[in-house]
C-alpha cells in the first residue's frame, strides 16, 4: 500500500514560515464605544475605543442621527465664512478700481 501524504505537504513549506513575527491575539479584548456600549471582539490589542458601534449607529438603529467628529461641520462652516468674507473684500476692491478708473477718465 502506498504511505499517506500530508495534502500540504507538497506544496507548503513548513520551513519557510518564520517564527516569533506575529503580533500577540487577544480573543477577549474588550471594545468600548462612545455610547457606552461595550462588547468583546478578537484583536492584537486588550483594548479598542470607538466612536460609534452598532447600537449606535444609524445603519443598524434605523434612527437618523448628526454625528460629527472632530468638529468638521464647524471647521466647513468656518471655511465657508471665510471665503464669504474674502469675496465681499474682493467685491470691494474691485468696485474701488472701477470707480478710481471712471474718475481719472473725466
Amino acid at each position: 500500500m502506498p504511505e499517506k501524504r500530508d495534502p500540504c505537504g507538497v506544496c507548503y513549506n513548513g520551513g519557510a514560515v518564520k517564527a516569533k513575527i506575529h503580533p500577540k491575539w487577544y480573543p477577549e479584548a474588550r471594545v468600548h464605544c462612545a455610547c457606552g456600549n461595550t462588547f468583546i471582539a478578537g484583536s492584537t490589542v486588550p483594548e479598542i475605543a470607538v466612536e460609534i458601534c452598532s447600537s449606535c449607529h444609524p445603519l443598524f438603529t434605523g434612527q437618523q442621527k448628526f454625528v460629527d467628529t472632530a468638529g468638521r461641520v464647524d471647521k466647513f462652516n468656518q471655511r465657508v465664512a471665510s471665503a464669504r468674507k474674502k469675496q465681499e473684500e474682493a467685491a470691494a476692491r474691485s468696485a474701488q478700481k472701477k470707480q478710481k478708473i471712471a474718475e481719472s477718465a473725466l
